[in-house]
């Protein structure tokens, strides 16, 4: 399996931004699709953007236009830069490689958007 370490999260202001990042391990990152989820208080986690192999990107309507995934295969590493966060952003962010069976959840990185 695919294993993940996120990081980048922390507590910004409504209206600022953060980068996260997705730390791989294994081959099968640079083949597979991968994605980013988000889990809010209280809440499922939910699948918000993935990104092909070849950098075909997709995004959930709740943040397309202010998030941009990206991934280095080289490095073996994902990346999503989140602009204009709203306090709905609030959440626990993960990655994994599509399909998640693949992969190994990681301990997620905790994203708070507060004045």
């Amino acid at each position: 399996q695919v294993q993940f370490v996120e990081s980048g999260g922390g507590l910004v202001q409504p209206g600022g931004s953060l980068r996260l990042s997705c730390a791989a391990s294994g081959s099968m990152f640079k083949i597979y699709p991968t994605g980013w989820y988000r889990q809010a208080p209280g809440k499922q986690r939910t699948l918000i953007s993935t990104i092909t192999s070849g950098g075909g990107t997709n995004y959930d309507d709740s943040i397309k236009g202010r998030f941009t995934i990206s991934r280095d295969n080289a490095k073996n590493t994902m990346y999503l830069q989140m602009n204009s966060l709203e306090p709905e952003d609030t959440a626990v962010y993960y990655c994994n490689i599509l399909p998640t069976s693949l992969g190994k959840w990681g301990q997620g990185t905790q994203v708070t958007v507060s004045s």
